[in-house]
Order: structure tokens, then sequence, then C-alpha cells
């Protein structure tokens, strides 16, 4: 059967009565068969991007949420929480922030006999993946890291959710640092060593951390009159961070600051600075982000912006454990701080 859309129905009569949304509801609220709505639901095989867009939308919009108690006639549980790595597996072996949230994680879980499951991002996963896995009721729970726009993450009602890092919307629970404090106070700590031409090198554009940095660092600029144009967008790897540093000099010759959105980038870019004869902190002034190990890997040592990413991770756990309980969700930001060191 060819799948098709052919738009909402508008309120079901299972809305209307207040009931419990079923799988019909769903095929009647997306405009497609049962059948394909099911397929959706169970991993979006053989189904067309427009009628898994739309049984999305209806799920969304009904709020159903598969019956686990069919899937297991002993327990409604699992015994287990994901962590939900919008990244690939390579990411997780070599970022310290991945590395810190599985320490911080694994802390929160301490005297539970909870499993924890690894879900990592596919290059070749349509976007919405993870969000039917979790949706399907294999676990108990869950907490997303690294959450990009399209992820579809914060639709998940179908099981606790907590959040590393403020997702783009949504009624969702989560904990995060204040990412556009941060950036001010690197951006400032630059200004306060006396440089007027602070470049940036911003993390991806489709995650929150990238833009309320980069929003702290052009407020702080614009507070003191000064140009918030040289922007070079990375990835927060070493590689985005040279690539990035490389735009920037290229483009904008005058710098004298930097900025990068994390350590990694930070580290790339102090590599492009010294094979092109440039002298930190003689000639540019460079600020990371995350506090992580990073600073210690650069020469001269890195002053950055600490991300308390290990008890982000720790309370994101014990947030996601209360939920699970029957706790209200409660959300909540960390404080960044300045740590100094030879690179300002």
């Amino acid at each position: 059967m060819t799948d098709t859309v052919t738009g909402a129905a508008g309120a079901t009569a299972a809305e209307a009565a207040g009931a419990v949304p079923t799988l019909d509801d769903v095929a009647r609220e997306a405009g497609v068969s049962r059948s394909t709505a099911s397929r959706v639901i169970n991993g979006g095989a053989r189904v067309s991007p427009a009628a898994l867009t739309a049984v999305e939308d209806a799920i969304a919009r009904l709020g159903y949420a598969p019956n686990r108690a069919a899937r297991s006639l002993v327990t409604r549980r699992t015994e287990s929480i994901a962590l939900v790595v919008s990244e690939p597996d390579k990411r997780l072996l070599s970022d310290p922030f991945l590395s810190a949230v599985l320490v911080g994680v694994n802390e929160g879980l301490v005297g539970t006999e909870l499993q924890l499951v690894l879900l990592l991002a596919r290059a070749d996963e349509a976007p919405g993946h993870l969000a039917r896995y979790l949706r399907n009721g294999h676990v108990d729970g869950a907490i997303v890291v690294s959450h990009h726009r399209e992820d579809r993450l914060e639709r998940v009602d179908a099981v606790p959710v907590v959040f590393i890092g403020r997702p783009f919307g949504g009624a969702v629970t989560y904990l995060d640092v204040d990412n556009v404090e941060g950036g001010r106070i690197a951006t400032r700590r630059l200004l306060a060593a006396g440089r007027r031409r602070v470049a940036t090198i911003t993390g991806p554009l489709d995650m929150t951390a990238a833009v309320d940095r980069l929003e702290g660092w052009r407020a702080e600029l614009t507070a003191a009159g000064l140009p918030a144009d040289a922007v070079a967008e990375g990835d927060f790897t070493v590689t985005g961070g040279v690539a990035a540093m490389e735009r920037l000099l290229s483009d904008h010759p005058d710098l004298d600051a930097v900025f990068a959105a994390s350590d990694l980038m930070a580290e790339g870019a102090m590599r492009v600075l010294a094979a092109a004869g440039w002298r930190v902190p003689q000639d540019v002034s460079v600020v990371g982000f995350d506090d992580l190990g990073g600073p210690e890997r650069t020469s001269p040592r890195l002053t950055t912006v600490r991300n308390p990413v290990v008890e982000l991770a720790a309370g994101a756990t014990s947030t996601l454990l209360d939920l699970m309980a029957g706790g209200a969700p409660a959300s909540r930001v960390f404080t960044p701080r300045l740590v100094e060191g030879a690179s300002a």
C-alpha cells in the first residue's frame, strides 16, 4: 500500500471524550492508514517522509504513547534508563564533555539497580529515530545530551525525559549552565585585557549552547560599543576550531582576541595561531569554554569558563529518578565562572 497523507482530521472522538488516544486515533489524525501509523511508531521503516512527519505530529498533538503493558505481561517497567547522545560514536570516545557526562550519570545511578542504555545517533538515521525508540517503551526514562534542533526529542512524553542543556522548545525538564552569561564572562575577560577586535568561534548553531554563548559574546561587545561581526562556526572539536580559526585569520586579519565556545576549539585555534606566527597572548588573547582538561593541553595554559558538566549530569540523573517516582518537574541553571590561565 502506498503511504499517503490526506491532512489532519481535527479532534478525534477519543479526544472529545477525554479517553486515552489509540493507534486508530493517531492514524485518523495524521490522515494515514493504521498500518502506516504502526510502522512509524515501530521504527519508521517503509514510510514516506510526508507520512512520517504527519504521524509524528499527530502523536505529539494527541499525546499518544504505546501500550507498554501489552509489551510485558509481567511488569510495566524495564528497570533501565537511556542516555541519548545525539552525536556519532567517535565523538563519545574523543570529547571530554561527553566523557564527563558519562561520569556524572554513573555517579547519579549509584545505589540503584537501574541499567544504563546508551543510544547514539547514526549518520544513516532519519530525524526522529531516537525519539521513536523512546516512545516505544524500551526504557523507563531518558537523559538527553548534545541535543540538536532537528532531533525531535523534546516531543517525547511517553517516558520521563531530562535534558542536559536547554532544548529549543517544549515543556521539558532540563539542567544547564547559563551559557549566555558564560559568553559574557569570556568576552568581558578579553576586553579587560585591552582587546578591541574580538572574534568568536561558535559551536554548531543548531544547538542552544552555541546560540547562547554567541548571544553573550555579542551582547558584551555591543554594550562596549565594539563591532561583533567576526564570527566563524565550528563544531566543538579541535578540527572544527582549526578550520574556523583559519577562516577568521583570512577574513579578519585585524583581530586581537578570540572567544572559542569550547576548549577543544580553542586548542585548534591556538594551533593555527602558532603556525601563523601569532603569539598568545601577546598578539592574540584566547578564552575557551568548559574546563574539562583542555587547558592543561595548551601552551600557554588556556583561560576558560567552567562548565560543571559532571554536576549537571549527576543532577539530571537525580532529577530523572524523581520524575520516574512521580515527582514534579524542576529545571535548574548553574552559574559559570572564569578559570584563569595564561592565554588572555
